[in-house]
C-alpha cells in the first residue's frame, strides 16, 4: 500500500515519539507499504527548524538527507497538479503545508498517515 505521511508523522516516528499511534506505527514500518514523504513536510521542517520552533540537533537536510533513506522512505514531489488542486479544497483546513499534503494524498489516490482529524473533512483516506 503506498501512504503519505504527514510531517508531524514523520518526525513522531523518527524520534520514536509515544504521541505516534500503534497503527501508524506498524503501517511506517511494515516493508510492503511504500512511504512517501511530500517535498512539503521537508520545506516546513526546515522552516519551523529556521525559526526556532523546532529542535532537530543538527540541520534538517542532514537529518532527512540520511533517515529518509535509512527508514526506507521515499520522497513524494510536489507536481503542478498538486500545487494547483489547493484552489478547489474547501476552506476546513488554513495550513498552507497541510493544504498541499491534502491535494496530493487526493491527486494521488492515496491515504494519509496523521493524527489531525481536520482531514476527515476532504475526501481522502486517513489513517491513524
Amino acid at each position: 500500500m503506498n501512504l503519505l505521511l504527514d510531517t508531524h508523522t514523520l518526525l513522531w516516528f523518527l524520534r520514536d515519539d509515544p504521541q505516534l499511534s500503534e497503527m501508524a506505527k506498524k503501517l511506517i514500518e511494515d516493508p510492503g507499504n511504500r512511504k512517501l514523504v511530500s517535498v512539503a513536510s521537508c520545506w516546513e521542517i526546515a522552516i519551523k527548524a529556521g525559526l526556532g520552533k523546532l529542535d532537530l540537533a543538527e540541520p534538517s537536510r542532514t537529518l532527512l538527507e540520511r533517515e529518509i533513506p535509512a527508514n526506507n522512505l521515499e520522497i513524494l514531489s510536489i507536481s503542478l497538479a498538486h500545487a494547483t488542486a489547493v484552489e478547489s479544497l474547501p476552506p476546513h483546513h488554513k495550513d498552507p503545508f497541510d493544504r498541499l499534503l491534502i491535494a496530493q494524498s487526493m491527486i494521488e489516490g492515496i491515504p494519509i498517515v496523521g493524527a489531525d482529524s481536520i482531514f476527515d473533512l476532504y475526501q481522502i483516506d486517513r489513517r491513524w
